[in-house]
């Protein structure tokens, strides 16, 4: 389908334990998030936004929705030693979308799960790019030698 929108501005990364998030799990607490935040600002999240806008099934209205909503700004993007890569949290719209009134133009679930789709679609984009186009560590973790064989 694709989206013609302006890039939303790089969000700021929190200084926050990623294991706090329920859908993260992270080993080790190095999440270098000021050169991930550099990097991002150097291009990884246009680039990373222009390919998921080209793929993405949000229309402009559900796409307006996500930058009302701040949701853009909610990211967060962390390095995840042990598994070699760039793990990322994604914002979401809650459960109690209707009762909270969110937004005037959010009126149906179907709505509300494209756009919490579409934001782990971008997160998952710009985890990729980060890892493929921008990053260049090793992780540090080695494995025990006395693992058994299977």
């Amino acid at each position: 389908m694709g989206l013609d929108v302006d890039t939303p501005p790089v969000p700021d990364l929190p200084e926050l334990d990623a294991d706090a998030y329920d859908d993260v799990e992270v080993q080790g607490d190095e999440y270098r998030r000021e050169e991930i935040e550099a990097l991002l600002a150097e291009g990884a999240w246009e680039d990373a936004f222009e390919a998921w806008a080209d793929e993405t099934d949000l229309d402009e209205a559900e796409f307006e929705i996500a930058v009302d909503l701040g949701m853009f700004e909610e990211f967060d993007f962390f390095w995840d030693d042990f598994a070699d890569r760039v793990g990322y949290h994604a914002p979401g719209i809650p459960e109690d979308w209707r009762e909270r009134d969110l937004h005037p133009e959010l009126d149906s679930w179907e709505t509300v799960s494209g756009i919490n789709a579409s934001m782990a679609e971008f997160g998952e984009s710009v985890s990729s790019t980060l890892k493929a186009e921008y990053i260049d560590w090793e992780a540090e973790y080695e494995a025990p030698e006395d693992l058994p064989d299977f």
